[in-house]
């Protein structure tokens, strides 16, 4: 598969994912519009697209890509299979049994890590699994998202001491539709 452009590659992340209606967001938000990740990362064609576009925008040093639960997984495992770079998968809280981590995968400790989400509203998920991590010994300064939907994340994130790198923000997202 050829590397798409990046105005298609958006056009067609709009295509798949873009709903409109009334939906509760992770924020406690209302919005009337919605990006339904799991339908550009049931793509196999288009989240391989988009994992494409990714690689050019991972930190150098970087020793592990941490995926979130659950967006942030997929993704996390397409960039991996391009960069060579080891996957961590990050449970919003560690499960009673078996390993009791929260997360799992490649060890984090000591480790550059970069957080790959999905979508980012006002970034909360993303600061409080950053902390998570840290807390695991874990180096996270960047965080990499496909889509900013531009409700505060970037700046929740630099509160917290992390850089935010979409893909795409909504702006770019409704102007590729267009």
């Amino acid at each position: 598969m050829t590397t798409m452009d990046r105005n298609d590659l958006a056009a067609s992340v709009h295509a798949h994912a873009h709903l409109t209606g009334e939906f509760l967001l992770r924020s406690g938000a209302i919005s009337h519009e919605y990006f339904d990740k799991y339908r550009f990362e049931a793509d196999p064609e288009l989240l391989r697209a988009i994992a494409l576009a990714l690689v050019p925008m991972v930190p150098d040093g970087t020793e592990v890509l941490a995926g979130l639960e659950l967006g942030g997984v997929p993704l996390a495992v397409m960039l991996s299979q391009l960069t060579g770079i080891p996957t961590a998968f990050v449970r919003k809280q560690a499960k009673p049994y078996g390993t009791r981590r929260l997360a799992e995968g490649s060890d984090v400790d000591g480790k550059r890590v970069l957080v790959i989400e999905d979508v980012v509203t006002s970034g909360g998920q993303v600061v409080l699994s950053t902390a998570d991590l840290r807390a695991a010994g874990a180096e996270v300064e960047y965080a990499l998202c496909v889509i900013d939907r531009q409700a505060g994340g970037p700046e929740a994130l630099a509160e917290a001491g992390v850089v935010l790198r979409p893909l795409f923000t909504m702006a770019e997202l409704k102007a590729a539709a267009g």
